[in-house]
């Protein structure tokens, strides 16, 4: 199969299609995600958080990212690889810059990730005219989590949800090639994906996007403590995780998941 890329996944929205992704950090799950058909695998900086224990994923570094990166990358054959910018490495452009050549070069991303709204168009700018993919991050911003006051829906009120739809359509201006809404309501990302010609991944953000991304620990259900209302458990009725996998791909372009239960009001 061909390398699936940025470009074809937004030609293929255009015309109507929908896609998938699932987070790996390491070479054995970026094989499985793969042969699967997953379309994008994202190396998140939920890593800190899933397999290194973290209370946030705010410790996370660029060397951690670049490390998981370049397992996935050896399993990732068809999907486009998605890696995230941790926090702090992309405050300035000089930054970003450096930063975003070391997860390309040494890790083997396709498109980075970063958080941010406003205070990240020039940032987005600066890499998209150096040719680097990127997907900008809107509503709830982990690596923000001390700002917010918490894991918290964004956008339910209107001010709020007026600028997140400014924030988007700026960011596309900017150049990002795709946009990720995390935890904001159905309604709102349904707006922003109507006045996008961008890509539109949620992850507790409706059925009304291009795609939908879930962290794999939560939805092979081995995530400790309560899992997010956002997700399920694919693995609960599956036989083994590539069926889990396979089950996920299938409700997502059936249009069974997410269902009313994992939306925001």
């Amino acid at each position: 199969m061909s390398k699936i890329t940025a470009r074809g996944l937004r030609e293929h929205t255009r015309a109507g299609g929908r896609f998938t992704c699932l987070t790996a950090y390491d070479y054995s799950f970026a094989r499985v995600l793969d042969e699967a058909g997953i379309d994008v695998i994202l190396v998140g900086d939920s890593l800190g958080m899933v397999v290194q224990g973290c209370e946030t994923t705010l410790p996370v570094t660029v060397d951690d990212m670049v490390y998981h990166a370049r397992a996935v990358s050896r399993g990732c054959r068809r999907a486009l690889l998605m890696v995230d910018m941790p926090f702090m490495s992309h405050a300035t452009v000089e930054q970003a810059l450096a930063n975003a050549a070391r997860l390309m070069k040494e890790g083997g991303a396709n498109i980075l990730k970063l958080e941010g709204g406003a205070d990240q168009v020039g940032i987005v700018a600066a890499l998209t005219a150096q040719g680097i993919p990127v997907c900008a991050h809107l509503g709830l911003q982990p690596q923000s989590v001390h700002k917010l006051g918490g894991y918290r829906v964004q956008g339910r009120d209107s001010d709020t949800a007026t600028r997140m739809i400014q924030d988007a359509t700026d960011l596309q201006q900017a150049g990002a090639d795709m946009l990720l809404l995390e935890c904001v309501p159905a309604r709102l990302a349904a707006e922003i994906t109507a006045r996008l010609d961008i890509p539109v991944i949620g992850i507790g953000a409706g059925d009304q996007v291009d795609a939908q991304v879930l962290v794999l620990h939560d939805m092979l259900g081995i995530t400790p403590g309560k899992p997010p209302r956002f997700s399920h458990n694919f693995m609960r009725d599956a036989g083994d995780i590539r069926g889990a996998v396979e089950a996920y791909i299938n409700a997502v372009h059936d249009g069974r998941f997410p269902g009313p239960e994992h939306r925001f009001e």
